[in-house]
């Protein structure tokens, strides 16, 4: 991973001890802001009390204990009342969770830095920070802000906080003078704000603050993504508004079929408005709200900083990643693999004809690969005449003294072979080995030399003597295979877009283990003509496209999309962002990317590697996976409690639940269904996508399990409630029943549903059950609920009768046969 320096944001980046003046961090300060990595919040409490507030839990107590108190019935008032101090507990205790990983981040950030200011070290606070400043940093102190290492021994730095890696990694100082300032700052010598030094003692030269640091960049886009408004998001509010009004409607009818049936307008009010609030849909929104926001989260840990908070949604349903080779497949940098020289030469001779035709001022990877090579070369360089497409060769012109020069060339080998005077003799044998070369992935050029008694100026172009083959390739990424194995195996198609030429892409792919054993290729031109005849099978038999245009991308996108595929595009160029703009995920390279591309892409990625697209899909689908557990086991719950709270009322029986009982089951399905199922993590391997998860949020499975299961526990809630009524005919004990059944089945769904993978997931079942176990058999605490304890028998029944929904909810996630992944 390189790092850019823009040359405004550095300063006396070859003086490792020279600091800025008062007057230079002054000027900087008002071009480049504070160092605020984490923005300033408000009040913490009052933003509790704000949120609080929306919550219509809140008003529904302070209502129902108002109405009850001018009633004359205080008891019951002053239960409800009390009722109110979880109520705005664990609304104060999930607000502060929910913003845990923002806030914990500032825990990682130092207050006071050691900066070198006018000569001498001082202390000011980090916000005070700017480009270009020297920041001393010792062993167990964070770095606070982004910079080049510019001093330092022995450093060993801490970068779980953004990575997730445990393994401390080792740094060392940026050599200045390399070329590093321009062609961006290798991660060896690169510190980061929210890291903190293991080892060692460092100097860092600041070059981004504030929100310009990769950890302002994630507390940016973890508090940004739950704002904006994605597909399930907006039919969520769709339902959320059905679901208001057909509560509406069945309230007002309970209200006045209770009145009707003779039981009184406190009675009929009580009702309705009971009913109101076990009916309101109001953690559907707030869940999703909630796991957006962790989605954003856990996905800049993997390296893949979100733009779009509908990437959390979507990501998870790519079928199909439009990838491109260099740089993200490859490692995106030339390595001098063959040195091939022709007899009588050597490898030097031959790699010294090579760096006499390369310059390390073009930042040519193959020159810089070359000169890597052949170490420095001698002479004074007397013309250059640069590579261009109508010549395809570079030929450069030496003094080798006594009147007399060397011209050298380097191009592609037809070119370098037809001005090289043993053209004939041996050509097509150099052209087969450049053929095979160029087959299995390498780019491959060829070098002559000439020298010449006098030069009268002009670029020599004949007579030059061969001086053999260079071939070098790209390397694949390590991991990039298994990666690709693993996205296939789990129903991702992976098609390799590239301008190579098709030899080398068809190298690569095999190599990548994209398609079958010899991918299907085709190049720009065929792939113009398919696109032409156009067709949702356009690309269904293609895995690679060679000498692709990028203007092309679009089409390919667009292609892929009307034949069904969720497609993910990989882009780093001005003319990517169409395809980034046109895709369903645009992934921008962070590393070598444009501002254009990663302005408009949804996703960047850190570290330009394909496996980091795999493991955010792989994350995603995880979370996507999450979210469905969370939402099955609220209507799992919903479901059953609004059905009895409205129809046994309607029947004409005594209310089955009162504000009470709605407070303590919303005490247990809140936070249980926010925090146990967001902290599921994602397994091993990239898990399959279902065909039907693809454009629906439920399948006709789970749809089917939910149904069933919430049918299920509305019998055997009623069933238990008109089993102990019939009994003895104590209402309070027939609630005991039915609250028992719902308590034991929520305790059992949420253990079907995650299957104790997590910590939450032990501490929300055993608190729920705990709650239950401590209410009702003490009678005084009962007494208060208007409950009554229960018998052993009845135990008995409301335990297995909740265990029985919670094995069944077991099968919510079971994949059929057909769509196990194969071992």
């Amino acid at each position: 991973m390189r790092h850019q320096m823009p040359a405004d944001r550095v300063a006396h980046l070859d003086d490792p001890s020279r600091g800025l003046s008062t007057a230079e961090a002054t000027a900087r300060r008002e071009a480049f802001g504070a160092n605020d990595i984490v923005d300033p919040t408000t009040n913490g409490w009052r933003e509790v009390l704000r949120d609080t507030v929306r919550d219509p839990m809140i008003w529904f107590l302070v209502g129902t204990a108002v109405l009850f108190a001018a009633l004359g019935d205080y008891p019951e008032s002053a239960v409800l009342s009390f009722a109110l101090l979880p109520i705005l507990g664990m609304d104060a205790w999930l607000h502060r969770r929910t913003r845990a990983s923002t806030e914990g981040l500032t825990s990682r950030l130092a207050v006071q830095s050691r900066v070198i200011r006018d000569g001498a070290p001082t202390e000011p606070s980090t916000t005070e920070l700017v480009p270009g400043d020297l920041v001393l940093v010792s062993a167990s102190e964070y770095l606070p802000a982004d910079g080049v290492i510019v001093a330092g021994e022995a450093l060993q730095i801490d970068e779980s906080a953004l990575t997730g890696e445990s393994l401390p990694q080792r740094k060392r100082p940026l050599v200045t003078g390399d070329g590093s300032a321009t062609s961006g700052v290798d991660d060896a010598c690169w510190g980061a704000a929210g890291t903190r030094l293991l080892t060692g003692e460092l100097r860092l030269r600041i070059v981004n603050t504030g929100a310009n640091t990769l950890y302002g960049e994630i507390v940016r886009l973890a508090q940004a993504g739950p704002l904006g408004r994605t597909p399930l998001q907006q039919a969520l509010g769709s339902m959320v508004t059905a679901l208001l009004f057909a509560a509406g409607v069945l309230c007002l009818g309970l209200a006045l079929t209770r009145y009707f049936q003779g039981h009184g307008i406190v009675d009929a009010l009580l009702s309705a408005v009971t009913l109101a609030v076990a009916a309101l849909p109001e953690e559907f929104p707030v869940v999703f709200t909630v796991f957006l926001g962790v989605g954003v989260f856990r996905l800049a840990r993997r390296k893949a900083l979100v733009r779009r908070a509908v990437v959390v949604e979507n990501i998870g349903r790519v079928t199909a990643i439009c990838s491109d080779k260099t740089g993200t497949l490859t490692e995106g940098r030339l390595r001098l693999e063959h040195v091939l020289p022709a007899p009588p030469g050597t490898e030097p001779s031959l790699l010294l004809v090579a760096a006499r035709a390369s310059r390390r001022e073009s930042n040519d990877p193959m020159d810089l690969a070359i000169l890597e090579c052949a170490g420095t070369v001698e002479g004074a360089r007397l013309a250059t005449f640069p590579f261009n497409e109508q010549s395809r060769r570079e030929v450069a012109v030496f003094d080798a003294g006594d009147g007399r020069a060397i011209a050298v060339a380097k191009g592609a080998p037809e070119t370098i072979l037809a001005m090289s005077h043993d053209r004939d003799s041996r050509r097509d044998e150099w052209l087969r080995q450049a053929g095979e070369l160029a087959a299995s992935g390498h780019k491959v050029i060829a070098c002559a030399h000439r020298v010449l008694s006098e030069w009268p100026g002009g670029e020599p172009d004949r007579d030059f003597e061969f001086a053999g083959l260079l071939a070098f390739e790209d390397p694949l990424r390590p991991g990039v295979a298994d990666a690709v194995g693993e996205a296939q195996n789990a129903g991702i198609r992976i098609l390799m877009i590239t301008g190579d030429h098709p030899l080398t892409a068809g190298a690569i792919a095999r190599e990548a283990g994209i398609g079958a054993s010899t991918p299907r290729l085709i190049d720009g031109a065929e792939l113009s003509a398919r696109l032409a005849r156009g067709g949702a099978d356009a690309l269904r038999d293609i895995d690679v496209v060679a000498r692709c245009l990028p203007a092309q991308k679009l089409g390919i996108v667009r292609s892929l999309q009307s034949s069904g595929e969720i497609v993910a595009v990989t882009g780093d160029g001005v003319n990517d962002v169409p395809a980034l703009q046109g895709a369903d995920i645009g992934i921008a390279m962070g590393e070598r990317g444009t501002r254009s591309a990663r302005e408009i892409a949804a996703i960047v990625l850190l570290d330009d590697n394909f496996r980091t697209i795999v493991g955010a899909i792989a994350e995603g689908r995880q979370l996507f996976a999450n979210l469905q557990l969370s939402f099955a086991y609220l209507l799992i719950i919903h479901l059953p409690l609004v059905l009895t709270a409205a129809f046994v009322p309607l029947a004409g029986f005594p209310l089955l639940y009162l504000p009470i009982h709605i407070v303590w089951l919303e005490l247990i399905i809140h936070p249980t269904a926010i925090l146990v199922f967001q902290q599921l993590p994602a397994g091993a391997r990239l898990q399959r996508l279902r065909r039907d998860s693809r454009h629906r949020f439920f399948g006709t499975r789970e749809w089917t399990v939910i149904g069933l299961c919430g049918a299920l526990l509305t019998v055997l809630v009623g069933s238990g409630y008109a089993y102990s009524l019939g009994s003895d005919g104590n209402v309070g004990h027939a609630r005991s029943m039915a609250m028992l059944t719902l308590i034991v089945a929520s305790a059992a769904t949420t253990a079907g549903l995650c299957r104790f993978r997590t910590r939450a997931a032990w501490i929300a079942v055993a608190a729920t059950l705990a709650s239950a176990a401590l209410l009702i058999p003490v009678k005084p605490i009962a007494a208060l609920l208007k409950l009554e304890p229960l018998h052993g028998d009845e135990w008995l029944i409301a335990i297995g009768a909740g265990l029985l929904v919670g094995g069944a909810t077991a099968l919510f996630h079971r994949p059929r046969a057909a769509e196990r992944p194969a071992a």
